[in-house]
């Protein structure tokens, strides 16, 4: 027979393995590189709690603009990319860097500015009201542009927004910052400038602002979210995991519906149903019932 404190030793050993393989406790760690406006919104704080919980894989996240995250990638310093770029997205992918590109959400830029809008671009489309910016910005000392000038997706959403318009912004009216966009929103904010920003950031720093927005959701400022595996990654399924995880129903779902109990509206709106709208293809979009990886 075999003594009670020997069976109170053994069943104490397999609780313990039990513990370790379904509580989710591992060493394992994923690293994302991701944009400001995931980050700053905190949108990744809470699909991060709950992606450890469900799979006990620990995140290790940095944020920058989608040309610090990109750069990061082909450094092979990061698993995965949470970027807005679609250019260099597949260019990055095209140069082996990187598996595949997913969309799992979208928003839009604005063009944000003082409520008295002294280069009158309230109305008008993306370029046309960069076009009269940069026009005021010659004539009028109160009108200036405040730019991330961080090569972030946002910086470049902008510099095609100018070449758009014709022109090539320099001079005492056009400013950079050189930070992220909270940072760039509030340097504006003291300028009574102009900007460009994304509408998440936008919403989440709304409250200490002045700056109204004056253009929003024209087709030049349709902005989508993309995650990237890495392909020199030596956790790419781990990566790929991360990437099933934010295209499921439970995670869209979360997406369409964050930030409306603080804001009003959500912050994003989530890819599932929208591909075609947003420009992505049946194989970068989620599912509506699927896996995204079969």
């Amino acid at each position: 027979m075999v003594p009670i404190k020997r069976c109170i030793q053994l069943l104490f050993v397999v609780l313990l393995l039990c513990t370790l393989s379904v509580g989710g406790t591992t060493d394992e760690r994923l690293r994302i590189a991701t944009t400001t406006s995931l980050y700053d919104t905190k949108l990744l704080d809470a699909l991060e709690s709950r992606f450890e919980e469900e799979y006990g894989i620990a995140l290790d996240i940095i944020s920058g603009g989608t040309g610090f995250a990109l750069e990061q990638g082909r450094r092979g310093d990061v698993d995965l990319l949470l970027v807005h770029d679609k250019d260099r997205e597949r260019e990055f992918i095209d140069d082996g860097y990187g598996t595949e590109r997913r969309c799992f959400a979208y928003n839009y830029f604005y063009i944000v500015g003082p409520a008295g809008d002294p280069a009158g671009i309230r109305g008008r489309n993306a370029s046309e009201a960069f076009r009269r910016i940069a026009d005021a910005g010659e004539m009028n000392p109160n009108v200036q542009f405040v730019s991330r000038g961080d090569n972030s997706g946002t910086h470049a959403r902008e510099r095609l927004l100018w070449k758009s318009a014709g022109i090539e912004p320099s001079g005492r009216w056009y400013l950079e910052s050189g930070q992220g966009m909270g940072a760039t929103l509030i340097m504006a904010d003291e300028k009574r400038a102009y900007t460009l920003t994304d509408m998440s950031t936008y919403m989440a720093f709304a409250g200490n602002l002045s700056l109204v927005p004056l253009v929003t959701e024209s087709d030049e400022l349709l902005n989508v979210y993309a995650a990237i595996p890495v392909s020199a990654s030596k956790h790419l399924d781990l990566a790929e995991r991360f990437v099933e995880f934010l295209l499921s129903q439970e995670v869209q779902e979360i997406i369409a519906n964050y930030g409306k109990n603080i804001y009003g509206r959500a912050l994003f709106y989530p890819a599932a149903g929208h591909c075609a709208e947003i420009g992505c293809d049946a194989a970068e979009c989620p599912g509506e019932t699927v896996s995204a990886f079969g």
